[in-house]
C-alpha cells in the first residue's frame, strides 16, 4: 500500500517538531510528574524537557516528531499530523512567542490548563501478606535459587505487592533506609511489565554490597540474581549493583557512597544495547580514575537465559557475535 503524500509547510513541520511533549502526553491521558526541571513520563524511563525527550534504556533521544514516531508507530506525515491536530486545540489557550518574528521559531508555553503533579515523595508499595506467588514466579520461571531469594527477602528487600502481585525489588541508602523500589510483574500474561516506584532514587536501586573490592554491574534484578544462583560460591563477599535500565547512577552512587569498591564488573546483557551501555560506562570510569575495570558476558542474551540454559528449561542458540568472553579487559 502507498503511502498518502501529505504536503506540510515548514511552518507547519517545524511547529509539530517544537509541541511540548509533557502536555501532548497528559492531553492522550498519560502520567507525568515533574522532576527538577523536567518532567517524567510514569511507567517509563523516558524523560522530557519541552519539545525533547530522552530515553534511559536506550540512552537517545529527540524531537516532538521523533517521540511520536517511536512512541506509537506512526510514519512521519503521521506523527506530524498527530501533533498538529493536539497544537491546534492548544491554540486556543496556549501563549505563542515569536523569536525575532519568525514563524519557524514558534515556541510553546505549557498551558494555564494543563497541571503537572508535583513529585510525590517515596513509598513503597503495600506489601501482600504472603510472598507466594514472588517465590514461584522467581523458582519456577526464572529458577532463581530459593535460599538468595530468602536472604534477600528476610532482609526485606524482594516482597510481592497487594494490589498487583508483582515482584519489588527494594534498594536501600547507607542507613538501610528504602530509597528505590522496582516493580517486575509476576503473571504470564504481562511479564513484560517493569516500572520503578515514584519517587525512586536512581542512585539507590537494588543492590548488595559485600566486604571485597568487587562489584559486579547489571542491568535488572533478575540478572543479578540468575548470576548469584549460576556462581554462589561466597557470594555475599563481593558486592552487585543493578541499574534498572542501561543508565549509570546507580553504579556512581554506590562507588561514591562504598569507596572501598575499585575492581568493577560489567555484566550487562549480551545485545548492542548493553555492550554500547558497558562501552559508555567504562569510558566514564577510566576518567574517573577507576583502572580495574572488566567485562564479563553472558553466552546468551542476558544472565536468566543462561541461569535457564543451564537448569534445562530453556532451549536456545548462543549469540556468536561478537563472542561470549570470560573477562575483557578495558584499557
Amino acid at each position: 500500500m502507498r503511502t498518502k503524500y501529505i504536503h506540510f509547510t515548514e511552518v507547519q513541520k517545524q511547529a509539530a517538531k517544537l509541541t511540548n511533549l509533557a502536555a501532548f502526553l497528559q492531553s492522550r491521558g498519560e502520567q507525568i510528574k515533574r522532576s527538577g526541571s523536567e518532567y517524567e513520563w510514569v511507567g517509563h524511563h523516558i524523560t522530557l524537557r519541552g519539545n525533547q525527550f530522552y530515553d534511559q534504556y536506550e540512552q537517545r533521544g529527540g524531537t516532538a516528531v521523533d517521540f511520536v514516531q517511536e512512541q506509537y508507530a506512526l510514519s512521519y506525515p503521521e506523527a506530524v499530523q498527530l501533533l498538529l491536530g493536539m497544537t491546534s486545540e492548544f491554540d486556543r489557550y496556549t501563549d505563542v512567542i515569536k523569536n525575532e518574528g519568525d514563524p519557524l521559531h514558534r515556541k510553546y508555553r505549557m498551558p494555564d490548563c494543563l497541571t503537572i503533579p508535583e513529585k510525590k515523595p517515596f513509598e513503597l508499595p503495600p506489601a501482600n501478606e504472603n510472598m507466594r506467588r514472588v517465590y514461584a514466579y522467581l523458582i519456577k520461571q526464572r529458577c532463581i535459587d530459593r535460599d538468595v531469594i530468602y536472604h534477600f527477602a528476610h532482609h526485606g528487600l524482594i516482597y510481592e505487592d497487594a494490589q498487583y502481585h508483582n515482584v519489588v525489588f527494594v534498594g536501600v541508602d547507607r542507613d538501610g533506609k528504602p530509597r528505590h523500589a522496582h516493580k517486575k510483574s509476576t503473571s504470564l500474561n504481562d511479564s513484560s511489565f517493569r516500572a520503578n516506584q515514584t519517587g525512586s532514587e536512581a542512585a539507590f536501586s537494588f543492590h548488595h554490597i559485600g566486604q571485597s573490592d568487587t562489584v559486579y554491574v547489571f542491568e535488572a534484578p533478575i540478572d543479578m540474581l540468575s548470576f548469584i544462583t549460576l556462581y554462589p560460591d561466597q557470594w555475599q563477599q563481593d558486592s552487585y549493583v543493578t541499574l534498572c535500565s542501561v543508565a549509570d547512577h546507580a553504579l556512581f552512587g554506590q562507588l561514591e557512597n562504598h569507596p572501598h569498591l575499585q575492581r568493577i564488573i560489567l555484566c550487562l546483557d549480551n545485545d548492542e544495547a548493553g555492550r554500547q551501555a558497558m562501552e559508555r560506562i567504562a569510558a566514564k570510569l577510566a576518567e574517573r580514575r577507576y583502572n580495574d575495570v572488566s567485562v564479563l558476558l553472558p553466552t546468551f542474551k542476558d544472565w536468566n537465559e543462561d541461569l535457564q540454559m543451564d537448569s534445562g528449561k530453556l532451549k536456545a542458540t548462543p549469540i556468536q557475535e561478537p563472542p561470549a568472553t570470560e573477562c575483557m579487559i578495558i584499557q
